[in-house]
């Protein structure tokens, strides 16, 4: 176990299925296996994604589909000499109605069955990822906020609670959802998870920058507000700047006004 990759326990090991024997030698093995460990890592990750995908709700579209294939089932029996068979059961093939119906109740059901279980097995790998050391939980961090989900980027974004004190690449990878992310929630976040680290100065820089080039008044405002109380002077020209601008919010400017006689 400790010379050889154990990549084909690692799914088994995340689910827990494995025996306690086999888990403590897996856990050994990652501990001195880089390879496995970066393997482990990544497949946490596509864990995570599965709670991504919606629960799929059967359409209309499939629904129809179902009705007329039971009516073709129902034409075909009625094409039919039956030897052994009522009258009435000729006329109704009830029978073949209940298979028909039986069938696509579960074939939906093992599609929802299996939904569920992607879920739930989400649902347990971000609760282990959350028990983690801090270099997996970093990985994690890092890998959901370049999630294509809005709402995984703001979990991924949410991780920094673990940071005492972050590394450089966790605050530059904020800065970079705070500057060019599409969606103004994730922006947001990020400016209030770098609002308590604002001692750096690649924070101080990035929140200037970002003053430049937020449209969003809400998140604008915020910036504003981080700035005055931090008393970052070199964020006097940029507000001032912006009061000339007219795209730029009455509500905001207002805000700029009241603010900027309070640096001292």
């Amino acid at each position: 176990m400790e010379t050889n990759h154990v990549v084909d326990l690692l799914s088994d090991y995340l689910d827990k299925t494995l025996s306690e024997v086999q888990m403590q030698e897996v856990e050994a093995h990652l501990k001195k296996c880089n390879d496995c460990t970066v393997e482990l890592s990544q497949l946490k990750t596509l864990y995570i994604g599965f709670e991504e995908e919606p629960i799929a709700v059967p359409s209309e579209k499939l629904r129809a589909g179902f009705l007329q294939q039971l009516e073709l089932e129902k034409q075909a029996e009625e094409g039919v000499v039956f030897l052994n068979r009522k009258a009435d059961e000729r006329k109704f093939p009830w029978a073949t109605i209940f298979k028909v119906a039986a069938s696509v109740l579960l074939l939906i059901g093992a599609f929802q069955f299996g939904k569920l279980q992607q879920q739930e097995a989400s649902n347990a790998t971000i609760a282990a990822l959350e028990s983690e050391g801090l270099e997996s939980r970093q990985t994690a961090m890092l890998s959901l906020m370049e999630n294509q989900s809005a709402s995984k980027r703001i979990q991924g974004v949410g991780y920094i609670d673990g940071f005492a004190d972050p590394d450089e690449l966790i605050v530059k990878a904020l800065v970079d959802r705070m500057l060019n992310d599409e969606n103004a929630n994730v922006r947001m976040t990020a400016v209030e998870a770098l609002d308590k680290f604002t001692n750096s100065e690649i924070v101080k820089r990035a929140f200037i920058t970002a003053l430049k080039s937020e449209n969003d008044s809400g998140i604008q405002i915020e910036i504003i507000e981080i700035l005055v109380r931090i008393q970052e002077k070199k964020a006097v020209e940029p507000m001032k700047k912006l009061l000339e601008r007219e795209d730029i919010q009455p509500f905001v400017k207002e805000q700029i006004e009241s603010l900027l006689p309070t640096f001292i």
